[in-house]
């Protein structure tokens, strides 16, 4: 696809899309059993309540909007769904044995690019499928960022600060996913060596994204200002209590083993921090 012939996805739809392929224009029935996964859908978690609204709906109106399938490479007697892969499972709960559907020619670009665009549109994904789906697009078909932007009609920021979830640890993503944590929240923990930490803590504490952005300030200090000691122990020390608390710790000892544990505090939300802390514990 030409980069100067991309518009805004969003703005002009799946019906333009399917309007620049090769399409059946027959609305065909298909065995249900004859229907397989889109391997290139970037939804991986349907919402249950939901999907059991839409089988309620199959189940007195029917299939309404046909599925969009391409011929499955490996066995022509299947289809590969390209956009409507809810619909599918819906139909299957409420006890259809055939589908209408809507038989394209598409390669595994455009198969991507439609299963996108429907959930895009829709607000179908979470904000790590979303963000694996523009990966997608970057590292198997040599989109970058600005031409995912075009497409999508996502801004550029848009496209970047969804590709820097992807470097939060599995533990985080898996909260994004299951809805636990917002895409705003999980924003502030990209680039803290203890998100996991810090996430469980915002949730703990129900804490609103400005809230949030407050709390991991004290975390966003270099671990190299908090070594004050020569001795690789006490800098060890030093470091675990670092990475528990989240503020500047300093042990000073002596050889006979005496010494002082300072912690310093930049402003009254950490100092209230340490009390917290010393009072839950002791």
């Amino acid at each position: 696809m030409d980069a100067n012939k991309i518009k805004k996805g969003l703005g002009r739809g799946l019906s333009s899309l399917i309007g620049e392929t090769k399409v059946d224009i027959n609305i065909n029935k298909v065995l249900i059993s004859d229907l397989l996964s889109n391997r290139y859908q970037p939804r991986k978690l349907f919402d249950e309540d939901s999907l059991q609204d839409l089988t309620n709906s199959i189940k007195e109106r029917g299939i309404i909007q046909p599925i969009i399938v391409r011929k499955f490479k490996e066995d022509n007697s299947k289809y590969e769904i390209i956009a409507g892969e809810r619909r599918w499972l819906a139909a299957q709960k409420a006890g259809l044995h055939e589908v209408p559907v809507v038989i394209t020619d598409v390669n595994d670009l455009k198969s991507l690019e439609f299963a996108i665009i429907e959930n895009v549109q829709r607000n179908d994904l979470n904000a790590v499928e979303e963000a694996r789906g523009y990966q997608r697009l970057i590292k198997e078909f040599s989109y970058d960022q600005e031409k995912v932007a075009k497409f999508i009609g996502k801004s550029r920021s848009h496209i970047t600060n969804f590709l820097r979830l992807l470097g939060l640890p599995e533990g985080v993503l898996k909260l994004i996913e299951t809805n636990k944590l917002t895409p705003g929240h999980a924003k502030v923990l990209v680039g803290l060596d203890n998100a996991d930490f810090v996430a469980s803590k915002i949730i703990e504490k129900k804490l609103s994204v400005r809230q949030a952005e407050n709390f991991v300030k004290i975390f966003k200090k270099k671990k190299k200002s908090y070594v004050k000691s020569n001795n690789p122990n006490i800098q060890a020390l030093e470091l675990s209590i670092v990475e528990k608390i989240g503020l500047n710790v300093s042990i000073k000892n002596k050889r006979n083993n005496t010494g002082s544990l300072v912690l310093e505090y930049k402003d009254l939300d950490q100092l209230n921090k340490i009390i917290e802390i010393i009072k839950s514990n002791y």
